[in-house]
Protein backbone atom coordinates (compact mmCIF):
# COMPACT_ATOMS: atom_id res chain seq x y z
CA UNK A 1 0.00 0.00 0.00
CA UNK A 2 1.33 3.40 -0.92
CA UNK A 3 0.39 6.64 0.65
CA UNK A 4 0.78 9.98 -0.95
CA UNK A 5 0.69 13.33 0.65
CA UNK A 6 -1.13 16.08 -1.16
CA UNK A 7 1.28 18.84 -2.13
CA UNK A 8 0.46 22.36 -1.06
CA UNK A 9 -0.21 23.29 -4.71
CA UNK A 10 -3.23 20.98 -4.72
CA UNK A 11 -4.96 22.56 -1.74
CA UNK A 12 -7.79 25.01 -2.37
CA UNK A 13 -6.92 28.63 -1.64
CA UNK A 14 -9.66 31.23 -1.33
CA UNK A 15 -8.61 34.82 -1.91
CA UNK A 16 -9.56 37.27 0.82
CA UNK A 17 -11.47 40.33 -0.37
CA UNK A 18 -9.69 43.67 -0.64
CA UNK A 19 -11.68 46.88 -0.45
CA UNK A 20 -8.82 49.22 -1.41
CA UNK A 21 -10.02 50.16 -4.91
CA UNK A 22 -13.69 50.70 -3.97
CA UNK A 23 -12.75 52.82 -0.94
CA UNK A 24 -10.33 54.97 -2.94
CA UNK A 25 -12.96 55.51 -5.65
CA UNK A 26 -15.71 56.46 -3.20
CA UNK A 27 -13.47 58.78 -1.15
CA UNK A 28 -11.92 60.27 -4.30
CA UNK A 29 -15.35 61.00 -5.72
CA UNK A 30 -16.26 63.34 -2.83
CA UNK A 31 -14.19 66.36 -3.97
CA UNK A 32 -15.08 65.64 -7.60
CA UNK A 33 -18.80 65.75 -6.67
CA UNK A 34 -18.31 69.40 -5.68
CA UNK A 35 -16.72 70.34 -9.02
CA UNK A 36 -18.43 67.99 -11.47
CA UNK A 37 -21.47 66.29 -9.89
CA UNK A 38 -22.11 63.91 -12.81
CA UNK A 39 -18.51 62.72 -12.98
CA UNK A 40 -18.22 62.46 -9.19
CA UNK A 41 -21.51 60.58 -9.01
CA UNK A 42 -20.39 58.13 -11.69
CA UNK A 43 -17.12 57.48 -9.88
CA UNK A 44 -18.95 57.03 -6.56
CA UNK A 45 -21.40 54.57 -8.16
CA UNK A 46 -18.51 52.61 -9.67
CA UNK A 47 -16.83 52.47 -6.26
CA UNK A 48 -20.05 51.28 -4.59
CA UNK A 49 -20.59 48.67 -7.31
CA UNK A 50 -17.04 47.35 -6.86
CA UNK A 51 -17.58 47.30 -3.08
CA UNK A 52 -20.67 45.13 -3.59
CA UNK A 53 -18.68 42.83 -5.87
CA UNK A 54 -15.88 42.54 -3.31
CA UNK A 55 -18.43 41.55 -0.66
CA UNK A 56 -20.36 39.02 -2.75
CA UNK A 57 -17.75 37.41 -5.03
CA UNK A 58 -15.26 34.75 -3.97
CA UNK A 59 -12.29 33.51 -5.94
CA UNK A 60 -10.71 30.12 -5.31
CA UNK A 61 -7.60 28.45 -6.65
CA UNK A 62 -8.09 24.68 -6.78
CA UNK A 63 -5.64 22.06 -8.02
CA UNK A 64 -6.89 22.41 -11.62
CA UNK A 65 -9.02 25.57 -11.86
CA UNK A 66 -9.54 29.20 -10.91
CA UNK A 67 -13.16 29.33 -9.69
CA UNK A 68 -15.50 32.29 -9.28
CA UNK A 69 -18.35 32.03 -6.77
CA UNK A 70 -21.21 34.30 -5.77
CA UNK A 71 -22.05 33.11 -2.29
CA UNK A 72 -22.05 29.31 -2.52
CA UNK A 73 -22.95 29.21 -6.23
CA UNK A 74 -20.19 28.51 -8.76
CA UNK A 75 -20.50 31.15 -11.49
CA UNK A 76 -17.54 30.31 -13.69
CA UNK A 77 -14.61 27.90 -13.80
CA UNK A 78 -11.37 28.80 -15.55
CA UNK A 79 -9.22 25.66 -16.07
CA UNK A 80 -5.47 26.37 -15.89
CA UNK A 81 -4.84 24.12 -18.89
CA UNK A 82 -6.58 26.73 -21.07
CA UNK A 83 -4.55 29.69 -19.77
CA UNK A 84 -2.00 31.18 -22.12
CA UNK A 85 -0.83 34.21 -20.16
CA UNK A 86 -1.56 36.32 -17.07
CA UNK A 87 -0.40 39.60 -15.64
CA UNK A 88 -1.05 41.86 -12.66
CA UNK A 89 -0.83 45.49 -13.70
CA UNK A 90 1.13 47.89 -11.58
CA UNK A 91 3.06 45.95 -8.96
CA UNK A 92 3.30 48.85 -6.52
CA UNK A 93 -0.43 49.49 -6.55
CA UNK A 94 -2.06 46.44 -8.13
CA UNK A 95 -5.41 47.44 -9.60
CA UNK A 96 -5.98 45.14 -12.57
CA UNK A 97 -5.58 41.41 -13.17
CA UNK A 98 -5.45 40.16 -16.75
CA UNK A 99 -5.44 36.60 -18.00
CA UNK A 100 -5.83 35.10 -21.43
CA UNK A 101 -7.40 31.76 -22.14
CA UNK A 102 -7.38 29.94 -25.45
CA UNK A 103 -10.66 31.55 -26.58
CA UNK A 104 -11.05 34.62 -24.39
CA UNK A 105 -9.38 37.46 -22.54
CA UNK A 106 -10.35 38.57 -19.02
CA UNK A 107 -9.69 41.76 -17.07
CA UNK A 108 -10.63 41.85 -13.38
CA UNK A 109 -10.21 44.68 -10.90
CA UNK A 110 -8.13 43.60 -7.92
CA UNK A 111 -10.94 43.10 -5.37
CA UNK A 112 -8.97 40.43 -3.52
CA UNK A 113 -5.60 40.06 -1.80
CA UNK A 114 -2.99 40.77 -4.52
CA UNK A 115 -0.09 39.03 -2.72
CA UNK A 116 -1.98 35.74 -2.39
CA UNK A 117 -3.20 36.10 -5.98
CA UNK A 118 0.34 36.50 -7.29
CA UNK A 119 1.78 33.63 -5.25
CA UNK A 120 -1.03 31.27 -6.33
CA UNK A 121 -0.60 32.27 -9.97
CA UNK A 122 3.16 31.73 -9.85
CA UNK A 123 2.66 28.35 -8.17
CA UNK A 124 -0.17 27.02 -10.35
CA UNK A 125 0.24 28.84 -13.67
CA UNK A 126 3.90 29.79 -14.04
CA UNK A 127 4.58 32.17 -16.88
CA UNK A 128 6.67 30.90 -19.74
Amino acid sequence: MTTSSVPNALSTVELKPSYNIPIVLVLGSIPILLLQPWVGGAIALLGLFLMLQAVTLRFQFTATDFDLYRGEKLIRRFPYREWQNWRIFWDRVPILFYFKEINSIHFLPILFDPKTLKSCLEERCPRI
